[in-house]
């Protein structure tokens, strides 16, 4: 059985006994990921991790959170990278969890998590750090975990000598790479009083990541160890803006953002207002502003991939099409760039632009494997191509991807009739079929 439907067993078995399942989106785009990768490298690498293997997953949750599971992903909230105030404070929130990683504090739980039956979320963080989607369709696909919240917390929850293991070393890793400490301070201060409210109104971070004076008193301390000047780089300063930014814009109403922005002429500000005004929907104002950034930077891959979302959201597929071209060019091997090229190319609905949708679909995809609005995306290009039964085992992988198990095998026994018997996809199918009858057998026993 392929490693990822070993990983999707281990979810649907868990699925079967849970008391709560629920559903978790992840915010995937481009640029933010390429930001916080950038604002992560310096962290890791100090750390010894290598930042290539070590992926930062952005949460849709607004909330104050950040956790990790296994060593493959470090999870953000949305809520709490929004909250922030300067790029140390998101460095020091991944310099924390790095810490957790690097001084082995997973081990002990993982063990403990294996002992309960409680493998969904370990089984997420390894999917996701595979590259797994987002939940909503127009964000890309989804991923089910089950798990009761209080479960969640037992498993996720830190010990305070791990904490203050943690906060050492993640300050050690912010002063290697030159990076200013005292940011751990200021976080900890968002989360201050936490402790004093009831359980419900806490924030998760206060729940899993114990906090109290002594703490602060010791973050305080190791930071004062260390003397020396740090400045905010311009490239740390300008991915935080473009995280945080875009975020926002996307999250935040539109009338919200235009006046966060107005009189601002700057790269991101323009940015954050051709998002506002898609929102609205303005397509002339949110194009007029995105052909500004271009003008200013027609090298940026981003700036032509957002003109390129807006144009297709309006049904200017030809346009689109362009735009997305050119972003390719710019950042021909971005797995969520060639996504939207792949399915503006799909829009367009010629033969031409089928075939040509498919090739780059499957380069997407081969890129981010597990990105289910690409594999929504390609089961329709190889309808479109006369390949039914690809079809039906990109239908089906992308079932397993949500948690629809039985739709996942109804349409991967499909395939496995329509492929050739002991082809690649027709292993794949079998696989899909394996998990699937794996988690059916799970779900009556449970």
């Amino acid at each position: 059985m392929h490693r990822f439907f070993i990983i999707l067993f281990l979810i649907f078995t868990t699925l079967a006994t849970t008391a709560m399942a629920r559903s978790v989106t992840f915010l995937r785009d481009a640029e933010v990921e390429r930001g916080l990768d950038e604002l992560a490298r310096p962290i890791l690498l100090a750390a010894g991790l290598n930042p290539s293997s070590v992926k930062i997953v952005l949460i849709d949750d607004e909330s104050l959170n950040a956790f990790v599971i296994d060593g493959r992903a470090i999870f953000l909230h949305s809520g709490l990278v929004m909250r922030l105030e300067r790029p140390e404070e998101l460095q020091a929130v991944i310099a924390h969890e790095a810490a957790h990683i690097a001084n082995g504090h997973l081990t002990r739980r993982v063990q403990n998590f294996r002992n309960s039956r409680m493998i969904s979320a370990a089984a997420l963080g390894l999917a996701v750090a595979a590259g797994a989607a987002g939940a909503d369709p127009d964000a890309a696909g989804g991923f089910a975990v089950g798990a009761s919240s209080s479960a969640n917390r037992v498993f996720l929850a830190h010990t305070r000598n791990e904490e203050s293991s943690a906060d050492r070393a993640g300050i050690r890793y912010m002063v290697a790479a030159g990076i200013d400490p005292t940011a751990n301070i200021s976080l900890l201060e968002i989360f201050r009083g936490q402790e004093a409210l009831s359980a419900g109104r806490q924030d998760p971070y206060s729940r899993t990541h114990p906090l109290n004076s002594a703490r602060i008193r010791d973050v305080k301390a190791a930071v004062a160890a260390y003397e020396g000047r740090f400045e905010t780089t311009r490239e740390a300063q300008y991915w935080f803006n473009v995280v945080q930014g875009k975020l926002s814009a996307f999250k935040r109403s539109s009338r919200w953002t235009l006046r966060k922005v107005r009189n601002q002429t700057d790269n991101v500000s323009t940015m954050r207002r051709a998002v506002a005004y898609h929102l609205q929907p303005d397509a002339r104002r949110a194009v007029a502003e995105i052909d500004k950034l271009i003008a200013k930077n027609p090298r940026n891959p981003y700036a032509h991939e957002l003109k390129g979302l807006i144009l297709h959201d309006n049904r200017q597929f030809n346009a689109a099409a362009q735009s997305y071209r050119r972003a390719v060019d710019l950042s021909p091997n971005q797995p969520l760039i060639l996504a939207g090229y792949g399915r503006t190319l799909l829009a367009i609905d010629t033969r031409d632009s089928v075939r040509n949708a498919l090739s780059v679909l499957e380069k997407s995809r081969s890129r981010d494997p597990y990105n289910a609005r690409v594999l929504r995306d390609l089961a329709v290009a190889y309808a479109k191509t006369g390949q039914n039964g690809m079809a039906s085992l990109a239908t089906a992988e992308r079932y397993a991807l949500q948690g629809r198990m039985r739709d996942a095998s109804v349409h991967a026994k499909r395939a496995s009739d329509l492929l050739p018997n002991g082809s690649a996809s027709w292993q794949r199918a079998m696989d899909v079929l394996r998990a699937a009858s794996a988690a059916e057998k799970q779900r009556n026993r449970g």
